[in-house]
């Protein structure tokens, strides 16, 4: 007889997560009000104190399905990114050093069906996988306006030996 391996817990029973998150990282789910005529939800509100600086500069970005956008890093500047549609894996790899998570991997499935905003701190490495089969969206409202002259945006390579993670398809139960 085959023996198998017991699941355990990711979130709690009121739906909270129980993974550990990076030093820095917030996530803030966003909820839907429907009604006849159809939907709200809200994207940002400095009340939230998600971070401690205001909304200068905004953004939308579209991801095809199968695609990848990253792994980039920044300097000077957090990103704010709220996911509106599609089916996006959002994941982050602490490469600080100094950080008390350097090295965690955090992971994020958000989209037109659980919209949220991922608070990514500078430094911490970022990449957004579409996967779903139609194009996925996401706002981004970073803390810095884009710098055309001079730009605070670091790539790294997909298959760096320093990040233990990949994006190639994995079985699902």
């Amino acid at each position: 007889m085959v023996e198998g391996k017991r699941d355990q817990a990711t979130v709690t029973f009121e739906g909270r997560r129980l993974g550990k998150l990076i030093d820095g990282v917030k996530v803030r789910y966003g909820v839907t009000h429907a009604d006849e005529r159809g939907e709200i939800c809200e994207i940002y509100n400095p009340a939230w104190g998600l971070t401690p600086e205001d909304m200068v500069y905004c953004y939308l970005t579209v991801v095809r399905p199968g695609k990848v956008k990253g792994w980039v890093y920044h300097e000077n500047q957090i990103d704010r990114l709220f996911v509106t549609s599609g089916a996006l894996k959002i994941v982050l790899f602490d490469r600080r050093k100094d950080s008390p998570t350097h090295g965690l991997i955090n992971e994020f499935t958000l989209g037109e069906r659980n919209r949220g905003m991922v608070v990514i701190p500078k430094h911490v490495l970022h990449a957004v996988q579409n996967v779903g089969t139609t194009e996925g969206m996401f706002i981004n409202l970073p803390s810095k306006p884009y710098n055309h002259e001079n730009p605070d945006k670091f790539r790294v390579p997909f298959d760096a030996p320093e990040i233990p993670y990949s994006f190639e398809d994995k079985l699902g139960w």
